[in-house]
């Protein structure tokens, strides 16, 4: 459904033909998008191209608060909420379900309008101001190792983000601020249906943990290491990510501190990665992990409006987990890629099976970053994240007093001594961006992905002899059937599961998988 068609059904007549109201509406949201969008390309500069220092940081912090402001503006102008609860009248005069799509996006655009309305224009600026500098501030600390130089920083942020969700909510007090914070990100699911999920994931996996820690068969992981530049690891990245789906003609891939995807449009989506020389599977894997996302951004009905756009950050997660881990991460991708990167590196470089490279990308080792963390132990980084953010939300924990939790639930969750802090706290910039109520949707997407397999699987049986060679096609038509194409026209990500697949997230696929995977990789009864 297009930005012309928004309305039209099969030669139906639309909304906007009967309803300049909601013809109206539809103007004034397409120039919220549109400079949505500039927004997200001055972001994606900042993290890619802009100068580093304080003084540039400053200026674009200051560009990024104006636009901010004119957007907060536009979308709490009292004339935009007369004319979506116009047009949601216009729309129940016709017939039920005639309009259904319009009457779901008018929802959404009036839920959002009231909740931005709630919060005055000068925070809506402050916060965007503070960002830009938070996200300065963190890199500096990162790469100097030094907690103390974002403390500050990192205190306001969460000051900001806090005092946001709280304006949010409104007077419904029986919302806790930081559920208020989690529904931001994950629309529909309660801090409930979350802890629900993570304790049942929780339950199963530390043992399972236990067990391939001490399992005496480890797989080598020789190949992982050796002479890999960085160029020839960018090259194969890209000759993978296109051929799983992504249209890098309607993107680019750059390279940035932290990867993560940029989308402005279905003909606008850009990724990045970060490259290590001589070591080439977190390069290659997060290259991978973000072309899912942007799979998912480009497969999206080509709209400027929300109900075309990603349901949720757990959603948005799924797609990604489901290319990265049960895709690439599977041993019928590798005896499809293995020659390709004797190829790309040569094969006196890379002289080693598939099966070799499916057990040395697949080991488990307890490490400190999670983003190179192997799937038994992502779990625990996100659980960690999420314990420590809503206690900072709660008054319960400082947050001077961060960088020493932090390394004492990798101690005793993870049995890792962290040594510094750019190996701890502050190797993700989420909540210098004021993304507090982030992390937990991971593990939902990773739950999520799982799900997802099961159920391809059932209707793809050839699903293993597909990747093997090289067709995955079918896979994104059927993730493009049962994702893509709905952008957010379900309420939650359960409900569309449910619709999708016949059951609402059930965390026993992600357990099943799991266990089936690693039981069989380490050789346990």
């Amino acid at each position: 459904m297009g930005a012309d068609d928004v309305a039209e059904k099969n030669g139906a007549t639309k909304l906007e033909d009967v309803s300049a109201s909601y013809k109206e509406t539809l103007s004034k949201l397409n120039a919220i998008t549109q400079l949505g969008r500039c927004q997200g390309i001055l972001g994606y500069d900042q993290q890619v191209f802009m100068p580093k220092n304080g003084e540039t940081a400053a200026e674009r912090g200051a560009q990024m608060s104006a636009l901010s402001s004119v957007l907060h503006r536009m979308r709490t102008d009292k004339a935009l909420l007369d004319l979506i609860e116009r047009s949601q009248s216009d729309a129940e005069s016709h017939r039920e379900g005639e309009f259904k799509d319009e009457a779901r996006l008018l929802e959404i655009e009036h839920r959002d309008f009231v909740k931005n309305e709630r919060v005055p224009t000068e925070l809506a600026a402050r916060a965007s101001a503070h960002q830009a500098k938070a996200q300065q501030s963190w890199q500096t600390a990162r790469a100097k190792s030094d907690y103390a130089v974002f403390e500050s920083d990192l205190a306001e942020c969460f000051a900001i983000a806090k005092e946001t969700a709280e304006f949010k909510r409104g007077p419904d007090s029986g919302v806790s601020t930081y559920s208020e914070m989690l529904d931001e990100f994950e629309t529909g699911m309660k801090k409930e249906r979350i802890d629900e999920i993570f304790g049942t994931i929780r339950e199963a996996l530390v043992p399972l943990l236990a067990k391939v820690l001490e399992s005496p068969n480890r797989p080598k992981k020789d190949c992982l290491s050796g002479a890999f530049p960085v160029d020839k690891q960018a090259e194969i990245a890209k000759r993978l990510v296109t051929a799983i789906g992504y249209d890098d003609k309607y993107g680019r891939i750059d390279v940035s501190t932290h990867p993560f995807t940029s989308p402005c449009s279905p003909r606008d989506v850009r990724i990045t990665s970060r490259f290590t020389d001589g070591k080439w599977r977190e390069g290659i894997i997060a290259t991978l992990h973000e072309g899912g996302h942007a799979i998912y951004e480009q497969n999206h009905p080509s709209s400027p409006y929300k109900i075309d756009s990603a349901l949720s950050l757990g959603a948005h997660e799924s797609q990604s987990l489901f290319w990265e881990r049960h895709v690439a991460l599977s041993g019928a991708f590798w005896r499809y890629a293995t020659p390709l990167m004797k190829e790309t590196f040569g094969e006196e470089h890379f002289d080693y099976s598939a099966e070799e490279v499916f057990g040395a990308i697949n080991a488990v080792s307890p490490s400190f970053i999670r983003v190179e963390a192997d799937e038994l132990t992502y779990p625990l980084h996100v659980i960690l994240r999420y314990q420590i953010e809503s206690e900072v939300v709660a008054g319960s924990l400082d947050v001077k007093d961060i960088p020493k939790r932090w390394n004492d639930d990798m101690k005793s969750m993870l049995g890792v001594d962290v040594e510094t802090d750019a190996q701890g706290c502050l190797q993700d910039m989420h909540w210098s961006a004021l993304a507090i109520g982030y992390f937990p949707t991971y593990l939902i997407g990773a739950a999520t992905a799982a799900q997802l397999e099961y159920y391809c699987r059932r209707d793809e049986p050839e699903f293993d002899e597909l990747i093997e060679k090289g067709e995955f096609g079918r896979l994104k038509e059927w993730l493009t059937d049962k994702v893509h194409r709905h952008g957010s026209r379900h309420r939650s990500l359960d409900e569309m599961l449910e619709a999708e697949l016949g059951e609402k997230l059930n965390p026993r696929y992600l357990i099943e998988y799991l266990t089936k995977k690693y039981s069989g990789l380490y050789g346990l009864e």
